[in-house]
């Protein structure tokens, strides 16, 4: 299984937050609104919960999140966010998968199609490249002081993950989308730092890089992260 590390998006992510903390509410609040359509009650709407954690977590304020999930719901005043799946490829035959959440299609399709075309990709058309991407539960554990995850590792496998792999930062844990939160409580009450849990989609072919190519792809990458309207962004590509 391929992708681009989501350990590498976090780092940037804490890197830029004090000048980009708008930006980074914003697309929260986006998320919390679609999640939200299913339903406002976070006991009942798992999407929601998980969207509401990563928000807690990078401090949006309750009545940023108060508003989103009244957006979502129908209550708000505000026009409605609708979410949509762009495909396309990058350069050296990676394969791109872009979630979106927008109140403009039209303008966020144009906008992902410049950003393709600045960095020598293209749009795909629909179908294109989503068959190679499989939906996966994604547990990242933070590398604790002793720097020992077996005790860890052997819970989540226990637990039922489908699959863990070892990083210098830490676990990437890989677990059926259902399964996601129990296995989450599981590793919290053993005690694992999670640095983040959600659904991704990863893709079955992986494409291996030069390092000057990584390079290349990364900044096609973060170009998409930049966007407004985009809430995740997935890549064939090995980085």
């Amino acid at each position: 299984m391929s992708g681009h590390s989501k350990w590498a998006t976090i780092k940037r992510a804490k890197g830029i937050a004090d000048k980009k903390r708008g930006q980074v509410f914003s697309k929260l609040s986006r998320e919390i609104s679609l999640a939200a359509k299913n339903g406002s009650d976070p006991t009942m709407n798992f999407r929601l919960r998980l969207v509401l954690d990563r928000a807690k977590d990078a401090g949006v304020p309750k009545d940023v999140i108060e508003r989103a999930v009244k957006r979502g719901s129908g209550e708000g005043q505000e026009g409605q966010i609708e979410e949509a799946l762009y495909e396309g490829y990058g350069p050296f035959a990676t394969a791109f998968l872009i979630e979106v959440a927008t109140d403009s299609k039209n303008r966020t399709a144009n906008n992902i199609k410049h950003i393709f075309s600045e960095h020598g990709g293209n749009m795909g058309s629909p179908g294109s490249v989503a068959w190679q991407f499989a939906t996966r539960g994604q547990i990242l554990v933070e590398r604790n002081n002793s720097g020992d995850l077996s005790n860890l590792e052997l819970t989540a496998i226990d637990a039922g993950a489908e699959d863990v792999r070892e990083s210098p930062e830490g676990l990437e844990v890989y677990t059926l989308p259902v399964d996601l939160e129990k296995i989450k409580q599981i590793l919290l009450a053993a005690g694992a730092k999670i640095a983040q849990a959600q659904v991704i989609k990863e893709s079955s072919q992986g494409v291996d890089l030069s390092a000057e190519q990584k390079q290349k792809i990364e900044a096609l990458v973060q170009s998409l992260e930049n966007d407004e309207d985009v809430i995740a962004v997935h890549t064939s590509a090995n980085l």
